[in-house]
């Protein structure tokens, strides 16, 4: 079977299974990386139904990022997904199965786990490149909404003059993950597309800092050079 036939199945089976998830782990979502994950393996020697079907299912367990479990979510992801696999797709190679549970855990940034594989890897970069660019921008903001976060301290929104602190202040996280992503990449390609979308996230932080200083068309430059990664 073609991988665009496995593909196709997976995509039935969310159809008729799938609730949906939150903005960041919704359907697209899975396509996303899996598009991104193939842009990172052109031309490596992987098993792309082990990296098709992890893309696909890395998320199917996704607590809220508050919830005690958040730590173990790419685990019992990888538990459900051989669960899934076992019951509605029979004919899967089972030979892959720990293979694909190694990809799906070790996915996850809160899991900590070192990805082993090459599929593991790409899987891996694949996820954070959605944390970077404009999805990346419209995911902060779509997750800081749901759970109520303001966008920025506007007294100190690039915490200047107090301790970094994402949980209350959804611009914070810029500092404390996201900007630190292109550092965690496994692959090359996956770097060189992580510094790409992290510059746009400098960028969009420089035009925010111009704006709050009355100026609507510039870019603070000050910003630029003080978090601009590739410098």
């Amino acid at each position: 079977m073609t991988i665009d036939a496995w593909q196709q199945r997976f995509e039935r089976w969310f159809a008729q299974h799938y609730p949906g998830g939150d903005a960041a782990h919704d359907i697209s979502h899975f396509r996303r990386v899996w598009h991104s994950a193939r842009h990172i393996a052109a031309d490596e020697p992987v098993n792309l139904l082990v990296l098709l079907t992890a893309c696909y299912f890395h998320d199917i367990i996704s607590p809220p990022k508050n919830h005690p479990d958040r730590s173990r979510a790419s685990r019992l992801s990888a538990e459900r997904t051989l669960a899934i696999l076992r019951e509605d797709f029979p004919d899967f190679p089972n030979e892959h199965f720990a293979a694909l549970a190694h990809a799906i855990e070790a996915h996850s940034f809160s899991a900590q786990i070192t990805p082993l594989t090459l599929e593991a890897k790409i899987v891996q970069d694949a996820d954070r490149l959605e944390a970077l660019g404009a999805i990346g921008l419209a995911r902060v903001f779509a997750v800081s909404g749901a759970m109520n976060t303001p966008l920025f301290d506007a007294d100190d929104p690039f915490a200047d003059s107090r301790p970094l602190d994402d949980k209350r202040w959804a611009l914070d996280h810029f500092q404390t993950k996201l900007l630190r992503l292109p550092q965690t990449m496994q692959t090359a390609r996956g770097r060189m597309l992580a510094q790409h979308n992290a510059d746009y996230l400098v960028q969009f932080m420089a035009k925010l800092s111009a704006e709050l200083r009355g100026d609507p068309q510039g870019l603070d430059e000050v910003v630029v050079r003080r978090f601009a990664p590739s410098e």
